[in-house]
C-alpha cells in the first residue's frame, strides 16, 4: 500500500495536565507531542485538540477506552473525552478506543506489562524522536511524569 492511500491516525491521551498526541500514516510518525493545560482543561485542550483535528485529518482517531475493565478517570476526563468523540464524529473521523490491557498486550505481548516498559519500548523503536524524552522510571511515592502522555498517545498509535 503505499503512502497516499494508508490511514492517517490520530492518537489522543488524555490526562490531568493536558494531553499527549501522536499523529501517523502507515508506521511513519507526522507529529507528535503533549499539550497543557490550565484554568478550564477542558476547554483549552479541545481548542488544541481541534487545531490538530485540521492540521493532520485523520481518518481515525484514537483514545483510551475510559470504559474497560480496570481503567480509573477522573468525572473530568470522562467529560473530556465524550466531547472528543463528539468533535470527531462531527469531523467524520471514525473512533478507535484501545484498553490499558489491549495497549500493553499489543506493545509488549505482556498484558500486565508496565507503563514504563512501554516506553522504552517506543523509545528503542523511534530513538531519534523520543530516546531523549524518556522519563526516569517512576518510584512509587513519585507522581506519574508529563511527559508519559506523549508515549501514552504514540502507543496509541502503534497498538491501533
Amino acid at each position: 500500500m503505499d503512502q497516499t492511500t494508508q490511514i492517517r491516525i490520530l492518537a489522543i491521551a488524555p490526562s490531568a495536565r493536558g494531553f499527549g498526541y501522536c499523529a501517523m500514516q502507515g508506521q511513519a510518525v507526522l507529529g507528535c507531542g503533549r499539550k497543557g493545560a490550565k484554568g478550564d482543561k477542558n476547554l483549552h485542550s479541545m481548542a488544541k485538540i481541534k487545531r490538530l483535528m485540521k492540521e493532520f485529518l485523520p481518518d481515525v482517531l484514537v483514545l483510551p477506552d475510559i470504559d474497560a475493565k480496570g481503567c480509573r478517570r477522573s468525572p473530568r476526563i470522562k467529560a473530556l473525552h465524550r466531547e472528543i468523540v463528539r468533535l470527531a464524529a462531527a469531523q467524520k473521523s471514525r473512533v478507535a478506543l484501545i484498553s490499558g490491557k489491549r495497549l500493553r498486550k499489543s506493545l509488549l505481548g505482556n498484558p500486565k506489562g508496565t507503563k514504563h516498559e512501554m516506553a522504552e519500548t517506543l523509545a528503542k523503536k523511534f530513538p531519534a524522536m523520543l530516546a531523549a524524552k524518556l522519563p526516569p522510571k517512576r518510584r512509587a511515592w513519585d507522581s506519574e511524569n508529563g511527559r508519559m502522555d506523549l508515549f501514552d498517545a504514540v502507543g496509541l498509535a502503534m497498538a491501533s
